[in-house]
């Protein structure tokens, strides 16, 4: 009865939201982060306000698609999913997306376990969340070739946002760093950008993730990244999906 309440009560907020574009909506495992395993549903909103080189979702951001869809109707797809209660915003950029905050305030209201998943550019404005896992993008994001010229300014003045990052931290919410590491170099940066918060930062919150998206490199690279972690004290971030069904939608 109360969960029937409560999808009442968000009805009756969400019947004037705009609706929103969504790229896809799926049931999977969690592949990614302190949460890797875990039966969700991914509701990934398209449209980004960055352009990474090694973007393995262009459909949500280099070339965004999707469907229009109302907060009610995001809803009631998650609810189709009965044994999940644990849902993962994504992108794209969803904080970027339009009634982001209603969405999240809808499903924390039918007591959901919301984890989102952001590069940390846009302020969480008192967004629902339980779990914030940003992912701050690091110089190997940068697009690469001249047709990418004003799209690599944009992303560089973007990337790194200290001062958002800080706001996430004081929301007081679970959170999580990951960051996306292709070579050795970029693990000196990372420790850089997060030195420069001024924050006290676990090493046990910071996890480092192969840049792959195939299995056989994920594994070369797991090998050096690994030690990395053992020898600073990082968690080594393991990508599940990639391991259990390759780099496709939907997984």
């Amino acid at each position: 009865m109360h969960c029937r309440k409560n999808l009442r009560r968000a009805k009756a907020k969400n019947s004037n939201l705009k609706a929103m574009l969504i790229a896809e909506i799926f049931y999977s495992l969690q592949g990614e982060g302190a949460l890797i395993g875990v039966p969700s549903v991914f509701v990934r909103t398209s449209g980004c306000n960055l352009r990474c080189a090694w973007c393995d979702t262009p459909y949500a951001s280099w070339n965004p698609e999707g469907d229009q869809m109302r907060v009610e109707k995001i809803v009631a797809t998650v609810q189709s999913y009965p044994l999940a209660r644990h849902v993962v915003l994504t992108g794209g950029e969803p904080m970027i997306a339009k009634e982001i905050g209603a969405l999240a305030g809808a499903l924390k209201e039918l007591d959901y376990h919301i984890t989102i998943e952001t590069a940390a550019t846009v302020t969480p404005e008192g967004i629902a969340c339980d779990l914030v896992s940003m992912s701050p993008k690091l110089l190997n994001s940068a697009p690469q070739g001249a047709e990418h010229t004003t799209w690599r300014k944009k992303h560089e003045a973007t990337r790194w946002q200290p001062t958002v990052v800080r706001a996430w931290l004081d929301t007081g919410c679970d959170y999580q760093f990951k960051f996306v590491i292709a070579a050795p170099s970029d693990v000196e940066e990372m420790e850089n950008m997060l030195a420069s918060l001024g924050r006290e930062i676990p090493r046990h919150r910071v996890q480092l993730m192969p840049e792959a998206r195939t299995l056989e490199l994920m594994r070369e690279r797991s090998k050096w990244l690994s030690e990395v972690c053992k020898s600073r004290g990082y968690r080594y971030a393991h990508r599940l999906h990639i391991e259990l069904y390759g780099n496709k939608r939907g997984t």
